[in-house]
């Protein structure tokens, strides 16, 4: 026996806007946190040309000189006065650090030799001087 059923069928959809909601609210939050992790985390120091600079893959600390005579050690601000106790406490026993100043080229130079003055008398500490290599001539 057959069962007529005078209900009309209900057609179903589904709705694709709260799926758009959800996409836009998620690319929201994609543009925002890229826009966080493209800030620049350095410092702004345009070293000096040399023909006679050499690669050197290990460094322990970088001491950065900005123009304007920021210090900074391993990109941490950092006073001249305790730039030599912090290389001290960071070393190890019986290490010997390679310490490589990065010096803008517009620094004054007579903050570079205080820098430099202040991490010579580290024992077991070798320093160095970053540069960027004179680009060569066609």
């Amino acid at each position: 026996m057959r069962v007529w059923d005078d209900e009309s069928e209900e057609t179903f959809e589904v709705n694709i806007l709260p799926m758009i909601d959800v996409i836009f609210a998620i690319l929201a939050f994609f543009i925002v946190s890229t826009l966080f992790l493209t800030r620049a985390e350095g410092f702004s120091v345009n070293l000096p040309d040399a023909e006679t600079s050499e690669p050197q893959n290990q460094t322990d600390f970088t001491v950065t000189l900005e123009a304007d005579g920021n210090l900074a050690l391993n990109r941490q601000p950092i006073a001249l006065e305790n730039l030599q106790a912090a290389i001290k406490q960071a070393m190890a026993p019986d290490q010997t650090a390679i310490v490589t100043i990065q010096a803008d080229e517009e620094a004054y130079h007579g903050q570079v030799i205080e820098v430099m003055d202040v991490i010579r008398p580290i024992e077991r500490a070798q320093l160095g001087i970053a540069t960027e290599p004179k680009p060569q001539e066609p």
